[in-house]
C-alpha cells in the first residue's frame, strides 16, 4: 500500500515537473537565445529530463509489478496502447533537441560558439510536447477509470 502510494505521488509529481519544465524550456527558445535565455533552457532541460526519470521509474514498477492492476489489464487494453504510443511520441520529438542541447552543453564546457539555429524548432516541438501530454493525461486517466475504446 505504501509502495503504490509513493510511486503514484512521485509519477504525478513527474508531471507537474515536466510540463512546467518543457513549458519553459520552449519559452527560453523561441526568442534570440542569447546567455540568460540559454542557461533557463538548460535548467529547465535538465528538469525536464528529471521528469522523465520520475515518469519511467515510478511507470515501468506500477505497470510490471502490477502494483495497480494486473499487468493483462494494460496489454489487453487499447487505450494502454494510445497511451503509449503518446508517451513515445513525445519522446521521439524529443530526440532532436535533446540531442541539441547535449551539444550546447559540451559548447559551453569547451567554450565555443553555440548553434543556436534550431532553437526556434525546438521551442515548437516544445509546444507540441506540452499538447501531447495534456492529452496524454486525459488518456491516462481514463485508462484509470476503465474507459476503453
Amino acid at each position: 500500500m505504501l509502495l503504490r502510494w509513493l510511486l503514484a505521488s512521485l509519477h504525478l509529481l513527474g508531471l507537474g515537473i515536466g510540463l512546467g519544465a518543457i513549458w519553459v524550456r520552449s519559452r527560453a527558445l523561441a526568442g534570440a537565445p542569447d546567455p540568460a535565455c540559454v542557461r533557463r533552457a538548460l535548467r529547465a532541460d535538465a528538469w525536464w529530463g528529471v521528469a522523465a526519470l520520475l515518469w519511467l521509474g515510478t511507470g515501468l514498477p506500477r505497470l510490471l509489478l502490477g502494483l495497480e492492476k494486473p499487468v493483462d489489464y494494460y496489454f489487453g487494453g487499447r487505450i494502454f496502447w494510445l497511451k503509449l504510443g503518446l508517451f513515445t511520441l513525445v519522446f521521439l520529438l524529443e530526440l532532436g533537441p535533446m540531442v541539441g542541447l547535449t551539444l550546447w552543453r559540451i559548447a559551453l564546457k569547451r567554450g565555443t560558439p553555440l548553434d543556436t539555429r534550431k532553437a526556434a524548432q525546438w521551442a515548437t516541438t516544445g509546444r507540441v510536447q506540452v499538447a501531447l501530454i495534456v492529452v496524454l493525461v486525459f488518456v491516462a486517466t481514463a485508462m484509470a477509470r476503465g474507459f476503453d475504446f
